[in-house]
């Protein structure tokens, strides 16, 4: 009977070792699925963001204060530029183009800037719609990080706070950047479940000057949890 106990005890100590070693293995294995698809959306908001500032840029230069002004400039340019190729083509093929020709295509040229200038208004609605899309896409790529970082940042930030944004950057092997990984905890200081002490003038800043600007102040950037 007590051998058998013993035994019996014995095989139940190591089922349960089994088990929790099982289960450690399975929640590791589901914290880096986590961190992998972390990594991959980041790099969807970072293109989104890329996109976003192209668009706009884009959006300055032809339909700013000054757009006018850069929409005489190209079609001048644009003159230039095809006169030059004009001349290129018949020199290359041997053609001798007339002046009537050379006249017959500024003019079509003339004739699609007067278009453009009156779909002006249509093609800045174009323009902002691709705006519209890519902010939407920019901040739903920022929404699937916040859920995932709730399933593999933030806990161990909360277990580990105190401790500083380079702390957390260098726990997650420096996989995500840094100024994502402080985009990321702004949403909890948001939410009040993080207070961070040292405050900076990175929101002021596009992310690739904030991320020069945290590689110098992430040490004393420190979190602390409002979370029992």
């Amino acid at each position: 009977m007590t051998h058998s106990y013993k035994t019996s005890k014995s095989d139940n100590l190591s089922n349960i070792e089994l088990n929790n070693t099982s289960s450690f293995n399975h929640d590791r294995n589901h914290e880096n699925k986590v961190c992998e698809q972390l990594k991959n959306r980041e790099q969807q908001w970072w293109q989104a963001h890329q996109h976003l500032i192209e668009l706009k840029e884009r959006q300055v230069f032809w339909f700013g204060d000054n757009s006018g002004m850069m929409w005489l400039l190209w079609q001048l340019v644009s003159y230039v530029v095809v006169a030059l190729l004009l001349m290129s083509i018949s020199k290359v093929l041997n053609i001798s183009l007339s002046l009537q020709q050379y006249l017959i295509i500024f003019a079509l040229q003339t004739l699609i800037f007067i278009v453009a200038l009156i779909f002006k208004g249509s093609i800045a609605n174009l323009l902002q719609n691709k705006i519209y899309r890519a902010e939407l896409k920019r901040d739903q790529a920022l929404y699937e990080m916040v859920i995932l970082a709730s399933e593999s940042v933030f806990p161990s930030v909360y277990a580990q706070a105190p401790i500083s944004l380079q702390s957390v950057y260098e726990q997650h092997q420096k996989k995500i950047r840094l100024v994502s990984l402080y985009t990321l905890l702004k949403h909890e200081t948001n939410t009040g479940r993080l207070i961070l002490q040292q405050k900076t003038q990175v929101d002021l800043l596009p992310l690739n000057l904030a991320e020069d600007e945290l590689n110098h102040v992430a040490k004393e950037m420190v979190y602390r949890s409002t979370v029992a």
